[in-house]
């Protein structure tokens, strides 16, 4: 049984979060000045909880869809699927570590599918009650972002809704606390994952846990 690992798309997202305040700390900033004086940690708390669920429904989506690859000969584009997310996967190990950007150019096959989810979110906009703040994130969730596309593929290799879910609620778990702490906190967590001793670290982490499921890959060939 082929097993995307949980702990390495936790790792990814953690560790990829100078990406994402780079990308979607202009979104939470402009969010942040529309919402009312006071207390703003609701608020903050439904945009992500917004961009979790809006995490797992593309997860389970594209789960779903691969769960018919699972029949007779199909069952190769499973495997192949496997095998493309895990060196997805090295290569987002690779931008961690900062030995390569390679990863970033793919967000641009995601920009079609934005430009339609933009004119959404504009109609929340501007912020008037706490409950539109999960709604706002769950569009949030389907922003061109490169490590999204490497969860996302994870999902489809899952083949099946559930595990999809589970695999894209895994990473963005692990971007939470970049996104929600934003501020004092998030600043210290920044200057943390800035460290070059620590990225490289947990890149070569993140390599060695794909690296792992592409040698069980070709066991479960071997055997089958």
């Amino acid at each position: 049984m082929l097993e995307i690992n949980l702990f390495a798309l936790f790792l990814a997202g953690l560790l990829g979060g100078g990406h994402c305040i780079g990308m979607c700390g202009g979104i939470v900033t402009a969010f942040s000045l529309q919402l009312p004086a006071g207390a703003r940690w609701p608020y903050l708390l439904g945009f992500n909880l917004g961009r979790l669920a809006g995490y797992a429904l593309i997860g389970a989506i594209l789960g779903a869809l691969a769960s018919f690859a699972t029949l007779g000969a199909l069952q190769s584009v499973k495997i192949g699927l496997f095998f493309a997310a895990n060196l997805l996967l090295i290569g987002l190990g690779l931008y961690i570590a900062g030995w390569s950007r390679a990863l970033t150019r793919i967000e641009a096959l995601g920009q079609p599918i934005w430009r339609r989810v933009q004119p959404l979110m504009r109609t929340l906009l501007p912020i008037r009650s706490i409950w539109q703040t999960p709604l706002i994130g769950l569009l949030w969730g389907w922003i061109p972002c490169g490590l999204v596309y490497t969860a996302s593929l994870s999902a489809l290799a899952s083949a099946n809704a559930i595990s999809g879910a589970g695999v894209m609620l895994a990473f963005g778990l692990g971007t939470l606390p970049n996104l929600l702490l934003m501020g004092l906190m998030a600043n210290r967590l920044q200057n943390a994952l800035k460290k070059i001793w620590l990225r490289r670290a947990c890149g070569v982490i993140v390599i060695a846990l794909a690296l792992y499921q592409l040698f069980h890959l070709m066991g479960y060939m071997l055997a089958g």
